[in-house]
């Protein structure tokens, strides 16, 4: 099943027809570990003004025409990305699909004029932290003006190459 998942798998760019996809997988992990906040309604149910207009990117993992995971990259200041609403489908778990993602995530900010790539978490997340990790993500000092009660954990990653 793996190999003939992971040879299906597409990453595209958002667009309006996943936008109730980009929701509803960011909301299933949301409600299943912590509550909804607002900042998280915000981007779920607004992501172009939210996310892409502010020049922002949300990819989405298709497999076999369903949406199997989802990511956005979000501006935040110059040079920074903001990684966030990191969702894989239950179904779709344990498959490489976040790896996809990721790869994806790091190809557009080396692409981009990236320097930097933080996301904040929750230590709970430990399989989500053990990715972030893999990928040369580091634990950093918590924002104390997170939009997030819920994070705990702030990592980032230095994006090399970046023309400046």
């Amino acid at each position: 099943m793996l190999r003939s998942v992971m040879a299906n798998v597409e990453i595209v760019d958002f667009s309006d027809e996943w936008a109730e996809d980009f929701a509803s997988l960011n909301y299933e992990w949301i409600e299943k570990y912590f509550s909804v906040e607002k900042h998280d309604r915000e981007i779920l149910d607004d992501p172009q003004t939210f996310v892409i207009d502010p020049g922002g990117q949300i990819f989405m993992a298709i497999v076999s025409g369903l949406a199997a995971g989802t990511v956005a990259l979000i501006p935040s200041g110059d040079g920074v990305l903001e990684l966030t609403k990191m969702a894989v489908a239950p179904e779709f778990q344990g498959m490489g699909i976040a790896n996809h993602l990721m790869q994806s995530c790091i190809a557009y900010a080396e692409t981009n004029g990236t320097r930097l790539i933080f996301l904040e978490s929750h230590r709970s997340l430990q399989p989500a932290l053990a990715l972030y990790r893999k990928f040369g993500f580091v634990e950093v000092p918590t924002d104390p003006n997170s939009e997030y009660e819920r994070a705990d954990i702030r990592m980032e990653l230095a994006i090399s190459g970046v023309n400046r």
